[in-house]
């Protein structure tokens, strides 16, 4: 601990993960609604998922996902934000990246989940609209969508896509590994 001291913590160690703003030339955002079991109900989120694949950097994991669950592609990629999702207890950390000059591609369905997902299109102001009315809760959604108003009305910069990302997690991916 700081100081020199010492405490007993449980950690739940995490691959970490990515989520995209995926923001079309007419600004509407494509969020997905999912079931949660541990809140036991459907969430609006952004369409995201782990840093699961070896050697697979954070924005390659990014437009992975963004095929699988939504069918986009992106030309244009900035980081908005790193969101420590819960940093009393877990070391998960999400990237979330803004997404320009979509266009379709094959869905590439890797399992159940990303079965029974609903992607939907929102105007951003909408959506932000939603996360401030507690309609969308997910914390990286929440964070993503006011980060890209910020950026989108000029008012703040997005990061290189591929920026340093200090908080990555990567205790667990390491022990996998071995």
């Amino acid at each position: 601990m700081p100081g020199g001291g010492t405490a007993r913590r449980e950690v739940v160690e995490h691959l970490g993960a990515v989520a995209v703003v995926a923001l079309d030339d007419d600004g509407r955002v494509t969020l997905i609604h999912q079931y949660r079991h541990p809140l036991g109900r459907r969430l609006w989120e952004l369409p995201a998922g782990l840093l699961d694949a070896a050697g697979e950097s954070p924005l390659e994991a990014a437009r992975r996902e963004l095929a699988e669950e939504v069918g986009l592609a992106a030309n244009s990629w900035v980081t908005l934000v790193d969101v420590a999702v819960s940093p009393g207890f877990t070391d998960e950390v999400v990237r979330v990246f803004l997404a320009r000059g979509l266009s379709a591609v094959d869905r590439d369905e890797q399992g159940e989940e990303e079965a029974d997902l609903e992607a939907r299109t929102f105007p951003l102001d909408e959506a932000v609209a939603m996360a401030l009315a507690g309609d969308v809760v997910n914390g990286p959604a929440v964070s993503g969508l006011l980060a890209a108003q910020a950026v989108v009305a000029g008012r703040a910069e997005g990061r290189p896509a591929d920026a340093p990302f200090r908080d990555r997690p990567t205790r667990f991916a390491r022990r996998s590994e071995g």
